[in-house]
């Protein structure tokens, strides 16, 4: 990890020749505004050095942002990096800044660029070349002053071969070069990031200071860490969160291969031998069988979470995708066929339950717990879990029909709804004022709520903070145009560039929570007698019709979960604590803040929610009026279970 401000002294200073190489390469770099082109494995810390480059440039009081190409979908991609006038398109309620212009002044890494589309590789070119951006839906040249950093882990000449990237966006990005070497090349860090990892966690999760023994010092240093430095740091995260001993020995890292006898045979010679082997006995569509193989074990490892299989495969999400739908393993979308073969062995249909979940609350117990698979599994119901960061990811992902049911706050299914989205209203939690808030520096000059005037406020669009936001500017007379609004999703904990983004962070539970613990940081106000913030429990409604009685059961066992927190608090807390990586103590807060108890749509309720959504109307953040009732569920069967 590098120092990204002198006055870091807890960062480790690299001492691997392999190390120092490069980061001379960013000493000279650093001071200049050339295009830099970060090349590396997943995990070889690609952000880490843009971050190192912004704040050792002249533009390091400028932003730093940094967006995920892969993450981007096609439709939304060119308004995400260029930005959009008012009525661009379906949603476009209002103009909106994108990525190049939120930048102005400071520095834009474009992670994942090999993962770009096509078509938005033209217009990249044209930006790095012109330094001027076109909105969606404008003919109106914006001039742009941001220095921009590319990084990969793809072979961007291979993808020019294989006519996958632009030849002449390569060379316009293939100006200043910095190769990072993935750490089983730099083996002599591996001791200095151990130590500045172990005190890291340790401080952040209240734990004493720990230690590596003499033979798990060796065992990192004898590991291949094909996950590089991000799997040195969720290892020893791992490690300090679940061990109670004060010396860490081998066998509580639980790195793969490895034994009382030490590691087994290179895993990279036994690979070989087994292709080697595999292409000479039997070589047919050996390419297919072994992309579907690693596939299949990666969705196995992960519960079928995409997202998660897409990172320890070392890919996108958008690839992985990609590949399941060559392989024929993703289903349609609109039609479902049954075959033979979509019959279990006592000739009933199998069905599946797919489920967008957050580490937290009810779903996130419930997953933990796995009562539910053990529920469904007699019955033919296969249960798959997609964890989300934030309701409104949840709710796009309902409306692509990547999962049949998930949990999001209040204004989510809002938007969704205004956007055409066949969201149905399951059930709810009660409200939870106090679980959401705006937090500020502790040192900041932002005391009330009304010197939020002409701040920079980072809140995820479409979420519960966001009406919480609106709130808080009615009460203090502010409008709209008079501070910045960053939409990103929710992230903690802060790093140095994001106090350096934004003045005020919109937070909810657990990490809010967590932020009241951060001595740095201050909660300026919470939503107490602003906001409701109640929990909805969500699904297709097409789903719904078609599978009443899975629902029946999934509400039911929320219902046993619930009961579970709120009389388990301490035992529930431990149980999302090591999922979220957050301390036990902010978890179980988080908890007591609200209630958990599963309850039917009532008339109160959705008048509640038709509030919030002719509110959103009237500001024109949705671009339609939503009756809310028209969205429950009429859900007889399931109303009863529901007390």
């Amino acid at each position: 990890m590098l120092t990204t401000f002198n006055n870091h002294t807890d960062s480790p200073s690299l001492v691997d020749p392999a190390s120092l190489a490069f980061q001379s390469l960013l000493d000279k770099f650093a001071p200049t505004d050339a295009t830099v082109l970060i090349v590396g494995e997943t995990g070889t810390g690609k952000e880490v050095v843009a971050r190192y480059l912004h704040h050792h440039s002249q533009r390091r009081h400028g932003p730093f942002l940094a967006v995920n190409c892969g993450a981007l979908t096609e439709s939304l991609a060119e308004a995400e990096l260029f930005g959009h006038e008012k009525g661009a398109f379906t949603g476009a309620t209002q103009s909106h800044p994108g990525w190049f212009e939120s930048a102005q002044g400071g520095t834009l890494l474009l992670d994942e660029i090999g993962e770009l589309s096509p078509s938005l590789q033209v217009k990249l070119l044209r930006v790095l070349q012109e330094r001027e951006i076109t909105r969606v839906g404008s003919r109106k040249a914006i001039k742009v002053d941001v220095r921009v950093i590319a990084a990969t882990h793809v072979d961007l000449a291979q993808a020019i071969r294989e006519r996958r990237f632009r030849e002449d966006l390569f060379y316009r990005l293939n100006i200043a070069v910095v190769p990072l070497p993935p750490l089983r090349q730099r083996r002599e860090d591996i001791p200095l990031l151990a130590q500045h990892f172990l005190a890291l966690y340790a401080r952040r999760l209240g734990r004493p200071a720990r230690r590596l023994s003499p033979d798990a010092l060796e065992a990192l240093r004898e590991y291949s860490w094909p996950g590089n430095i991000r799997e040195l740091e969720n290892t020893l995260h791992n490690a300090v969160l679940l061990s109670r001993e004060e010396t860490l020995t081998p066998a509580q890292l639980r790195l793969a291969g490895y034994s009382e006898h030490g590691f087994s045979e290179s895993n990279d010679s036994t690979l070989d031998s087994f292709l080697q082997q595999q292409l000479t006995s039997q070589p047919l569509q050996l390419f297919d069988r072994v992309i579907s193989s690693l596939i299949s074990n990666a969705l196995s490892m992960t519960d079928q979470n995409q997202t998660q299989a897409a990172a320890l495969l070392g890919i996108s999400r958008h690839t992985l995708r990609t590949h399941l739908a060559n392989q024929g393993m993703i289903k349609g979308r609109r039609k479902v066929l049954v075959t033979p073969s979509s019959f279990s062995a006592h000739g009933t249909q199998e069905r599946e339950l797919r489920i967008g979940y957050q580490k937290f609350g009810n779903l996130g117990v419930l997953k933990a717990r796995q009562s539910l698979e053990h529920c469904f599994a007699q019955q033919g119901i296969s249960v798959l879990w997609s964890e989300f960061p934030a309701g409104p990811q949840l709710l796009y992902a309902l409306q692509n029909n990547e999962i049949d049911f998930g949990t999001t706050g209040e204004v989510p299914p809002i938007f969704a709804q205004a956007s055409g989205n066949a969201v149905t209203y399951i059930a709810w939690e009660p409200p939870a004022p106090s679980s959401v808030g705006i937090v500020v520096p502790h040192d900041s000059d932002i005391r009330t709520i009304s010197d939020l005037r002409g701040k920079r406020i980072s809140v995820n669009k479409g979420s519960n903070v966001h009406w919480l936001l609106l709130q808080l500017l009615e009460e203090a007379g502010i409008g709209l145009n008079e501070l910045k609004v960053v939409y990103t999703p929710p992230k903690y904990p802060l790093t140095a560039s994001d106090y350096l983004s934004v003045d005020a962070w919109m937070m909810w539970d657990p990490l809010l929570s967590a932020a009241e613990s951060n001595p740095e940081l201050r909660v300026l106000v919470n939503g107490e007698g602003r906001v409701r913030n109640h929990q909805f429990y969500l699904a297709r409604r097409d789903y719904v019709e078609q599978h009443d009685d899975i629902l029946r059961q999934l509400v039911e066992s929320l219902q046993q979960t619930g009961l579970f927190i709120d009389s388990h608090r301490h035992e529930a807390s431990m149980l999302l604590a090591q999922e979220l990586g957050l301390e036990v103590a902010s978890v179980e807060r988080a908890l007591t803040r609200r209630s958990h108890k599963t309850r039917a749509m009532a008339f109160e309720v959705i008048k509640e929610q038709q509030t919030i959504a002719d509110r959103f109307y009237a500001l024109g953040l949705i671009n339609k009026p939503v009756r809310v009732r028209d969205a429950v569920w009429q859900f007889s069967s399931a109303l009863a279970l529901i007390e």
